[in-house]
């Protein structure tokens, strides 16, 4: 009995290191190949909100250094807007622990709080943060890509991931 619980236990940890692997891929890929920032936002935080759930917040906010950084790297995010790669990355870990700390309770209430508290610390590194490094111009311009368009998408994938988890009852 004890040998057929350690191999459960060993045959969930490969799932879970298999799923984590599958999802760095598709975290660094994504934003490799397709540069609209409409399908890829969404697709990387459903990704974020079912990796909270099935790996764990810890594993689900190292996926989500990723993106951003390869979005960058390839064009999908605009070089001036560099320096807003580590807020973006704090963000994406603050969507997971928001979350996480949430879903349990009520899982809508804990993806709209997720993205409401992504959409709020962003606009705050923007507001205070890069308007003394960027320009003016430069910021007005590229707002609109960090502001409520991060909401959107992040409503988007939670309600995505929703369904998702509903379909193979994890929430």
């Amino acid at each position: 009995m004890t040998q057929q619980v350690l191999n459960r236990a060993i045959s969930l940890a490969k799932l879970k290191a298999a799923l984590f692997a599958f999802l760095l891929a598709l975290f660094i890929l994504l934003p490799a190949l397709i540069h609209l920032q409409w399908v890829t936002g969404p697709t990387v935080n459903a990704m974020l909100f079912i990796a909270t759930v099935i790996l764990g917040p810890t594993q689900a906010m190292l996926l989500g250094l990723m993106p951003s950084s390869v979005a960058l790297s390839t064009g999908l995010l605009p070089l001036p807007l560099a320096p807003m790669v580590p807020f973006i990355m704090i963000s994406n870990a603050l969507l997971v622990m928001v979350f996480e700390y949430t879903y349990r309770k009520n899982p809508i209430i804990g993806i709209v709080l997720a993205a409401a508290f992504k959409f709020v610390f962003l606009q705050a590194a923007l507001n205070f943060i890069m308007k003394s490094i960027l320009s003016s111009n430069l910021t007005s311009a590229m707002a609109v890509m960090v502001s409520w368009p991060q909401f959107v998408t992040a409503l988007v994938g939670g309600f995505v991931a929703y369904t998702f988890l509903k379909s193979i009852k994890k929430i």
